[in-house]
Formats: C-alpha cells, sequence, structure tokens
C-alpha cells in the first residue's frame, strides 16, 4: 500500500485524540472503519505504530517516528489547500477576509451576529472543534487568524510559537448541571459532597475536561462512577437524573434543568483569544467581550456570581 496525505491525517488525529473512538469522530468516519485503514498501514509498515492500552491508543517508537514526519506533509498539504480555497473565495467576493475559531461555547452566536454588523464587506467563516490544542495548531499553521479557546485549570495549553494571545477571563468558574428534582437543585450553590453519590458525565474529548475534573475530585477526595460521552448526551441525562455534569457558567436557563455554581469554584476555565502574528485583533476582540457580557447577562446565576466576586464585568451589567 503506498501512502497518501489521507493515511497521514488517520495517524495524526489517533495520535492527538489518543482514541480511536475520538479520531473516527473527529474525521467523520465509522471506528471499525478506521480501525481496519490503522490495521492495514500497520501492515504496509510491517510493524505496530500504535499500542492499544486501556486507557487509550499511544504511538510506538515507530510510530512516533512516523508521526514526526506526518505532521509537517499534513500541515503543509493543508496549508496548501486552504490558501488556494482563500485565494479564489477572495477573487470571487473582492473582500476581506476573517477565518475564526474557538471551542464550544454559548458566545460563538452573538459573536458573530455581532462581527457581520461591524466588518459588513468581510467574509467571515467559523470552525468549531472541542479541541483547544486542534485549534491553536490550525491558526498557527495559517488556516485560521484568530481562535478563541478555553484551558482547563491545571491543565495548560501550548500556545504555538510566534502566535499571539490576549486573555478575555483569566478565571471562569464552571458550574454543575443537575435535574430540576435533584435535592442539591433547591439550593444556590451545591457543595461538591452533595454530588458524592451521582455518576458523573465528562466529554474526554475536550482536552483537559477529564483531568480537570479528576483532579478535582480527587482533592475532595470523592471517587464517583463517571460516564464518557458528549455533552449533548449528557443534557439529556442530566435531565433525567441519570447523571450531573460541569457546564458553562453562561449556559442558558432551562426549565428541565438546574444550573448551579459550585462552593469554591474548584473548576474553572481561562479563556483566550488566540491570533496569527502581526494581526489586528481589536475589532474581533471587542466583539468577543461584548457578546461574552451579553450571554452572561441572561444567565442569572452567573450574573449573581459576577456581582458576589466584583468582576470587572459586571461595570458593563445592568
Amino acid at each position: 500500500m503506498e501512502f497518501e496525505v489521507r493515511h497521514l491525517r488517520v495517524l495524526c488525529a489517533i495520535a492527538d485524540t489518543g482514541s480511536l473512538r475520538q479520531a473516527a469522530r473527529r474525521l467523520g468516519v465509522s471506528q471499525p472503519a478506521l480501525t481496519t485503514q490503522l490495521q492495514r498501514i500497520e501492515r504496509s509498515v510491517g510493524a505496530a505504530l500504535f499500542s492499544r492500552e486501556r486507557t487509550g491508543c499511544r504511538p510506538t517508537l515507530l510510530g512516533r517516528a512516523v508521526l514526526s514526519r506526518a505532521r509537517p506533509l499534513v500541515d503543509g498539504m493543508s496549508t496548501l489547500v486552504e490558501a488556494a480555497l482563500a485565494e479564489a473565495e477572495a477573487a470571487r467576493s473582492g473582500g476581506p477576509r476573517l477565518r475564526i475559531g474557538s471551542t464550544a461555547s454559548r458566545v460563538i452566536g452573538g459573536w458573530l451576529r455581532r462581527l457581520r454588523v461591524r466588518l459588513p464587506d468581510a467574509d467571515i467563516s467559523l470552525r468549531v472543534d472541542v479541541s483547544a490544542r486542534e485549534l491553536l495548531r490550525t491558526v498557527a499553521a495559517g488556516r485560521l487568524d484568530v481562535a478563541f479557546v478555553h484551558e482547563v485549570e491545571g491543565c495548560p495549553l501550548t500556545v504555538p510559537e510566534g502566535l499571539c494571545q490576549r486573555v478575555l477571563l483569566e478565571r471562569e468558574p464552571q458550574f454543575i448541571s443537575l435535574s430540576r428534582d435533584h435535592p442539591a437543585a433547591a439550593r444556590p450553590v451545591v457543595d461538591l459532597d452533595d454530588l458524592a453519590g451521582d455518576r458523573w458525565m465528562v466529554d474526554p474529548s475536550v482536552d483537559g475536561e477529564w483531568d480537570g475534573v479528576r483532579r478535582v475530585l480527587g482533592a475532595a477526595g470523592l471517587d464517583p462512577p463517571v460516564l464518557h460521552g458528549d455533552y449533548l448526551t449528557a443534557a439529556s441525562l442530566v435531565v433525567l437524573g441519570e447523571a450531573v455534569a460541569p457546564c458553562q457558567p453562561t449556559s442558558g436557563p432551562r426549565e428541565d434543568m438546574a444550573i448551579r455554581p459550585l462552593r469554591g469554584d474548584p473548576l474553572a476555565v481561562r479563556l483566550l483569544l488566540v491570533s496569527r502574528p502581526g494581526w489586528d485583533t481589536a475589532a474581533v476582540y471587542a466583539e468577543l467581550e461584548a457578546a461574552y457580557r451579553e450571554a452572561a447577562q441572561r444567565a442569572a446565576a452567573y450574573h449573581q456570581w459576577l456581582l458576589r466576586h466584583r468582576s470587572p464585568l459586571v461595570a458593563a451589567l445592568p
């Protein structure tokens, strides 16, 4: 079998996610199909490129050597394709372009709306990815202009050399979502001990998420059962009382779910806007900040949290 760029993308996706399931999700294929493809690649090489462990897939020594050569090729090809598409689009539209990326956030909709008003002639595109690290690599490769990402406390991101960054919020607390009839939902603030008997649901594909939750639970002396899955599934289980899950404080109110702060705010993230060097982010940052304030104002529990903690954002909120 001759190696093609698509084969190298498979290897990079598996290494980046550490999981065949998550790599398949990123590549948009089924896990059995991806497993078969990896087996074919390894047969053609004549040795294993990944070791299958209980906690996921890890590159072997040979795998690391192959990946060290594969990444520049994959990034180079992606950059070439992106540049060609961008040039073609710019020629058709005749206007400036703005390629933004973001991890999942309640702020994205308002940010896009504000940017389209402020930059009416710009061709604005959006890429959403669960992986902050992948978005940073994409900015570094020149395939995005800016990226809005969150960094889980205790799990620092490595920002590629040369990229510029601005901190939107140094410490955003993560709240907890639970069913309306959960005993702790009657309280304005929830203690971790109140959730000791609950299943916790965490999305392991979100960089640092599981490590951050595990660190906080361990520090509290708790070892609850943990389910791994995406947060769309988590929401349905939370509503039914089958699990609790961390959530962004800007999460909107729901009649079938309670969103509460955790006492002492043990879970937190840092919010960053990262951009290519020499790129003027003034307008993009200003609209992101305004969109964040709007989202914070709509979330009553978070608004109250900001007031209690005398956040600088409060000055912009009624």
